[in-house]
């Protein structure tokens, strides 16, 4: 029975139990989720701070200023030149042959010697040649007598002049045949036809030579020939007498000098372009023919242009450009060189300089080293240290 009129006393049975609330446990939670929030703020408040702070010191960190070497622009007059590829060639050169048939009896020179013209280089046998000599001669002895005696009969008018005449003819018979054999004798006997160097042997004493067979190569090189070819639009430039410089890779570093002598007068219609001959004198005797040549013709010098040091030009697909230097007068009233990428238009590269034709004048200052290090904008300094020298031509290994 429940009674639910008296005091304090709920209408519930008395055999159910009041819940207890875990107050612990929402204690710890609320102070966990405290933590909790107070760790991400912390955390989002420092990364505000720190992105805040580094920007802050990018924006008024200023990076020391480069070290850089420098050069002014200058006007001058470069060498205007063209250069040609090409190869040499003897002014006299020729395989040395018999004329006649005949078996080698003597050779008389030595392989790489020099030699004056008409100097002996091979004996052919001649034997019979010589006793063909020897009786025409004795025929044209006989006939002189003959002759002799028919003049002074008919001197005397004893005589006919029919004697006279034939003794004549006999007498210049024995002498043509004279110079038939004598003719036939020195062609058995082979000479140099000019002066120059004698090659390698290629017969041997006791061959049976043939005509037209080759004995020895002979050369003068005394003088040599440059021949190259110019291009159909730069043959206008080209006059005879022009000076031209010959390289060879065989002496790294030197040139020789010559003159063109000879233009070709027709342009070649498959390549368009036009064969030049120069010639060299070779007095030393170190240039040979057949050797590859890096020919330069000096022409006219052209009016005076722009230049800088090549280095301070750099090569890019986009462009060629230079860092050009300006001051700027900063806040504190002091002034500061600034170096700004100017591009340009570039031509020749003559003797390490490098020909300007647009962007710079006269008395520019460029950064002559040291530009991969800088950016467009950016402070420089000028460096103590003295510029590089870049040889006009690269050493070769």
């Amino acid at each position: 029975m429940n009674i639910v009129t008296e005091h304090k006393i709920s209408g519930k049975p008395i055999t159910e139990k009041p819940h207890k609330r875990p107050v612990r446990m929402v204690r710890w939670l609320i102070i966990v989720g405290t933590l909790l929030a107070l760790l991400v703020g912390g955390l989002v408040w420092f990364n505000y701070f720190r992105g805040k702070m580094i920007a802050q010191f990018f924006a008024t960190m200023k990076p020391p200023p480069t070290s850089v070497n420098i050069a002014a622009a200058k006007s001058e007059t470069i060498p205007n030149l063209l250069t040609a590829v090409g190869d040499l060639a003897a002014v006299h050169q020729v395989n040395v042959t018999s004329d006649v048939n005949g078996r080698i009896t003597d050779i008389l020179f030595t392989a790489g010697a020099s030699v004056k013209q008409g100097t002996p280089l091979v004996q052919l046998f001649d034997g019979p040649e010589q006793a063909d000599l020897a009786n025409y001669k004795a025929q044209q002895r006989l006939a002189q007598l003959s002759l002799d005696r028919a003049k002074q009969l008919a001197e005397r008018q004893v005589g006919p002049q029919a004697t006279v005449d034939n003794a004549q003819a006999v007498f210049d018979q024995a002498s043509a045949g004279i110079a038939r054999t004598e003719a036939i004798i020195s062609q058995k006997l082979v000479r140099a036809p000019f002066d120059g160097e004698l090659g390698v042997r290629r017969v041997e004493v006791g061959q049976y030579l043939t005509a037209g067979t080759q004995i020895v190569s002979l050369t003068d090189l005394s003088m040599l020939y440059a021949n190259f070819t110019v291009t159909e639009k730069d043959s206008g430039q080209l006059k005879v007498g022009q000076i031209v410089r010959i390289a060879v890779d065989a002496y790294p570093g030197r040139t020789f000098e010559g003159k063109i002598t000879t233009i070709e007068p027709q342009i070649a219609a498959d390549t368009r372009n036009i064969r030049v001959q120069a010639t060299i004198q070779n007095p030393d005797r170190i240039l040979k023919p057949g050797m590859f040549a890096t020919t330069t013709v000096v022409l006219p010098d052209k009016p005076p242009v722009v230049t800088v040091p090549e280095t301070a030009v750099d090569y890019t697909l986009y462009g060629d450009s230079v860092y050009l230097l300006s001051e700027k007068k900063e806040e504190d009233g002091k002034t500061s060189l600034i170096a700004t990428r100017t591009f340009v238009q570039t031509g020749k590269r003559i003797e390490g300089r490098a020909e300007i034709l647009k962007g710079l004048k006269e008395g520019d200052r460029v950064v002559a080293v040291g530009q991969l290090k800088l950016q467009s904008g950016a402070a420089v300094t000028i460096s103590n240290d003295p510029v590089p020298q870049i040889p006009a031509k690269p050493p070769r290994y």
